[in-house]
């Protein structure tokens, strides 16, 4: 009886609590063994045109050391059911350094990432974030009314694609993102969350094409 009700008593983990898994796991287990373990089956990467994740690292054996990286900040829908997720990383060389953007889903209570982009960034290495969550807000324009339930998205319409260009939303419609891959290889990433009168952008990626070989 009270093994039940602490079962039931326990919060359910957050976005935030998965990308720190992530983290720790891809130091365990490898880096490229972990990204496997927490992308989606449809996730996405980029090298910098898109890629299934699933495909891509099929045969990549993990670096001898991961990167690290940790959230600084967590963009989360009203339901609490998606999430993006940005912050630093740190190269294993502990010279290299940028930042990353993972999009997060949680279906049944498991929690896979759908999207991972960001860039190196030049500087001094930054120092460990202490991370905020930013919910969106569940209300209408109309004050004190609910956010009406909207039929969930379909697996497909919940999911980016291996284009130039994909975009995704939380079955709530409270947050939603869309990236473009340029040609040569630059690519934009927008996060729009819901404010209670109106979608306001909330984080934008904007990464350079990588220099010619």
């Amino acid at each position: 009886m009270i093994a039940a009700f602490l079962l039931a008593a326990a919060p359910v983990p957050t976005a935030v609590d998965a990308e720190l898994a992530f983290a720790r796991e891809a130091q365990k287990i490898g880096q490229w063994t972990a990204f496997r373990k927490y992308a989606d089956r449809d996730a996405v990467m980029f090298t910098p045109q898109a890629v299934w994740v699933q495909t891509f690292l099929a045969d990549h054996k993990d670096p001898p050391k991961s990167v690290r990286w940790a959230p600084a900040h967590s963009f989360v829908s009203c339901d609490g059911r998606t999430a993006v997720n940005t912050g630093p990383w740190w190269g294993a060389d502990g010279v290299h350094h940028g930042y990353f953007t993972t999009v997060w889903q949680r279906t049944e209570g498991t929690w896979h990432w759908v999207y991972d982009g960001g860039d190196a960034q030049g500087g001094p290495l930054p120092p460990a974030p202490a991370v905020r969550v930013h919910r969106a807000s569940c209300r209408t324009k109309a004050p004190g009314a609910p956010v009406p339930p909207p039929p969930p998205l379909t697996p497909n319409q919940a999911r980016t694609t291996p284009e130039d260009n994909g975009r995704g939303q939380s079955a709530d419609k409270t947050l939603g993102w869309d990236w473009k891959v340029e040609k040569d290889g630059a690519r934009k990433f927008r996060v729009y969350q819901w404010t209670g009168a109106r979608y306001a952008q909330v984080l934008f990626n904007d990464v350079p094409a990588p220099p010619a070989k």
